[in-house]
């Protein structure tokens, strides 16, 4: 066990010196922490030092493949077109309500099949988990639940945190971090369902090229990833921004990347109140998420949420841009489809529909 603490911590003394692991290197020392063969302070030592001299893809790839291999159960849900990913790593310093989610049901609305992966909050005040606890969603069920979802619903759950998913250790680490490093994006990347096509927000700016190259290091097809600025562009979000530029990096399907800008203001979208896209206590976000759902909320959150399910209608080709998206987005929201999707996911994803149903009833009694 002394030559193990003594390699490992060879390697961190690596890291602060700003070289890089191998992809084998990051799969050996992400290993050790999965198996807890190290102390709490050797383990934290490396995510802080991998995190601060900044991950490569291959550093962060390593990560995902021990994470993938050993600690997650796999499924192949049985759909006709490629199963789609999106998600924020969280960890950001603009904490913003669950845009993600809202935006997922949307796009599934529109016959894109999700296969969702978040966790509970860590650093925010309402995680995904959390959320969807709420209005009914079973987040403690089986993967293979999820995978019926994703399949009859065209949107399921992987709760990241659970041990029905990650069997041996995730969520034990996770619990611990109270800032971002690159697990929460190797962690969000092993998806149960292999999911192909990817939209992600990244907590900082640095993060979005070694995140989308390390995802098409690891096999997904099309993708994009982004870091969303507010207003005053001293905070960011792992969203697209409604309030002020967002930074992306896109993965085209021959492989090609290009990076870009969206401007709010190009596509005649703006945020009028910047705190009104922040999030809640969690009995107050199950209600404004439903009523946002059903097309009653605030113009600065419906904003928000279409133009980030614009980007999933996009990598998607449901539509041709992420004008035409957002516009498609809206009158989703508008014609009742992401209200009905909501309540058919609740049926759908819970070993008890109908206690499921009951308490979704409950909070849409308060909308």
């Amino acid at each position: 066990m002394d030559d193990k603490l003594r390699a490992f911590g060879k390697n961190i003394d690596l890291l602060i010196n700003k070289n890089n692991l191998s992809r084998e290197e990051s799969r050996e020392m992400f290993r050790q922490i999965l198996m807890n063969e190290q102390p709490d302070l050797q383990q934290g030592a490396f995510l802080a030092a991998i995190t601060a001299k900044g991950a490569t893809p291959q550093e962060i790839a390593g990560g995902w493949e021990v994470i993938f291999d050993l600690d997650t159960v796999k499924v192949s849900p049985k759909i006709s077109v490629p199963v789609v990913e999106n998600c924020g790593t969280g960890m950001d310093s603009f904490k913003t309500f669950n845009i993600s989610t809202a935006a997922s049901i949307i796009a599934a609305a529109d016959g894109v099949p999700m296969a969702k992966h978040g966790a509970r909050a860590i650093t925010s005040k309402c995680g995904t988990i959390d959320l969807l606890e709420s209005i009914g969603i079973d987040v403690e069920c089986d993967a293979s639940i999820v995978k019926k979802s994703i399949e009859d619903a065209n949107i399921g759950m992987f709760n990241g945190m659970s041990s029905k998913v990650h069997p041996c250790a995730l969520g034990r680490i996770l619990s611990q971090i109270r800032f971002g490093t690159i697990l929460n994006i190797a962690a969000s990347l092993a998806n149960p369902a292999s999911p192909t096509i990817g939209v992600r927000g990244v907590y900082n700016e640095e993060m979005i090229m070694p995140t989308l190259e390390t995802m098409k290091e690891i096999g997904f097809k099309k993708a994009m990833v982004f870091h969303g600025k507010n207003s005053n562009g001293k905070c960011g979000m792992d969203e697209i921004s409604t309030s002020g530029l967002t930074f992306v990096a896109e993965m085209k399907s021959d492989g090609t990347i290009t990076e870009y800008t969206i401007d709010p203001s190009s596509l005649d979208i703006r945020c009028d109140n910047e705190n009104d896209i922040l999030a809640s206590e969690r009995s107050n976000e199950s209600i404004r998420f439903l009523r946002l759902l059903e097309g009653k909320e605030s113009r600065d959150r419906e904003d928000i949420v279409c133009l980030n399910a614009a980007a999933i209608l996009y990598v998607s080709d449901h539509v041709k841009d992420i004008e035409s998206g957002f516009e498609r987005a809206k009158s989703i929201v508008a014609s009742g489809r992401a209200a009905s999707k909501i309540k058919e996911w609740v049926s759908i994803q819970n070993s008890e529909p109908d206690l499921g149903l009951e308490k979704l009833d409950a909070l849409l009694c308060h909308c």
